[in-house]
């Protein structure tokens, strides 16, 4: 069964977020219903990373199982085309190798969030970045998000409903810089916890503002208590850009290693007892 991986770019205002839900339109039924289309498979995709309520994409990643192989540039025609009229589109099609998975295969994943910087209102942005009317210190944002750099406990950056074992992440980058009007944060890390992101670029924020230095994110990392957070940044501005993969080798190597513990375990469970 062959499988394919699909990079995905969507508009997350209209959707409850990337997973599938019944309280609402989402990003993964919409790419389900453009499988079933032109295929007529039910599918269950898998995605790289499960983006919240409004949340945006440019470098989304998920892969289907497909009974027949097709042609890389009809799946993404055709997916194109049954995607319709949402905002959704498959940006690129690749077949891929055994053992790759959309998620575990995944060594880092990018968000970029954009701050609109301006006094007057928004209108082509809305809904598409975050307005910040105060003059923002772009500088002193991109020294303290330093504080954010290297593993650490991050109770205080996530969601009070975060499912995630551990709060201890590793962040590897974390950049801002201003565009015009525009304050960009960019930030790399295997995995995120929930509203992680927001969380830290809502912070920034007032460091930005200079009601925050770079000892108080320090503070706020140390005190592994969500009181201590700062604002949390809305949904509007936050964008999946990137998904980077470990080498086809390595994920056939874990593969090949799944496949002979399994079979020893079935093995040892159909031995005789003696």
């Amino acid at each position: 069964m062959p499988r394919y991986k699909l990079t995905v770019e969507y508009d997350g205002r209209p959707f409850c977020g990337w997973q599938r839900q019944s309280n609402g339109p989402s990003v993964q039924a919409v790419i389900e219903r453009a499988v079933k289309a032109f295929s007529g498979e039910e599918v269950t995709i898998g995605g790289a990373g499960r983006t919240d309520t409004g949340v945006h994409a440019t470098g989304q990643v998920c892969h289907v199982d497909l009974v027949k192989s097709w042609p890389v540039k009809t799946i993404m025609g055709a997916m194109n085309f049954h995607c319709q009229p949402d905002p959704v589109v498959i940006l690129d099609c690749a077949e891929m190798h055994e053992g790759f998975d959309a998620r575990f295969s995944a060594i880092r994943r990018s968000y970029r969030y954009r701050i609109h910087n301006r006094l007057q209102p928004l209108t082509h942005q809305l809904g598409l970045a975050w307005h910040v009317k105060p003059d923002l210190d772009a500088d002193a944002m991109h020294e303290a998000a330093q504080e954010f750099v290297g593993h650490h406990d991050f109770t205080t950056f996530r969601h009070s409903r975060c499912q995630a074992k551990s709060p201890e992440k590793t962040l590897e980058e974390f950049r801002v810089y201003r565009e015009g009007e525009f304050v960009i944060a960019e930030c790399s890390s295997r995995s995120f916890l929930h509203n992680q992101v927001r969380s830290m670029v809502g912070t920034l924020r007032l460091v930005g503002e200079g009601k925050w230095g770079p000892g108080d994110i320090t503070a706020a990392l140390q005190a592994r208590d969500r009181k201590a957070c700062g604002p949390v940044a809305p949904a509007d501005g936050l964008y999946l850009t990137r998904v980077d993969y470990r080498p086809a080798e390595t994920d056939i190597e874990l593969l090949k290693e799944w496949q002979e513990r399994k079979a020893a375990m079935e093995a040892e469970d159909s031995a005789p007892v003696t």
